[in-house]
């Protein structure tokens, strides 16, 4: 059994002894490693793309991922409305888990980095 626990990237790379050099202001805030699997998918739009991406920045800074709609459509360049429809259809692919936490609370965001077969969907 795996007896690891979850660590924050920048704890993986304290221990590995790795110094980024030459941080410019593109760089400087840190960057976002998304999923091959997530940029090659054909049955997601670009927009929702860019939706798991902003995701899993928020989630990879802070463990925990709460931005509210307005905030994502600022980040990504979008309408809420956009924001609204690409977070749907990342439900619908069941990328996303979405709960919502209560009248004027932002909702939780549970990004899933597991692909199911189309067999295990429908088990």
């Amino acid at each position: 059994m795996d007896d690891r626990t979850e660590r924050h990237i920048g704890d993986i790379l304290k221990d590995r002894n790795i110094e980024i050099i030459g941080a410019d202001l593109a760089t400087r805030h840190g960057f976002t490693q998304v999923p091959n699997f997530i940029l090659t998918n054909e049955h997601i739009s670009v927009g929702a793309k860019l939706a798991y991406a902003m995701l899993l920045k928020y989630a990879w800074q802070d463990d925990a991922c709460f931005p509210g709609q307005a905030k994502l459509a600022q980040d990504m360049g979008a309408g809420e409305r956009s924001v609204r429809t690409y977070l749907k259809e990342l439900e619908t692919v069941e990328l996303l888990e979405i709960q919502q936490r209560g009248l004027g609370k932002t909702n939780l965001y549970r990004l899933h980095l597991i692909i199911k077969s189309k067999e295990a969907r429908r088990s």
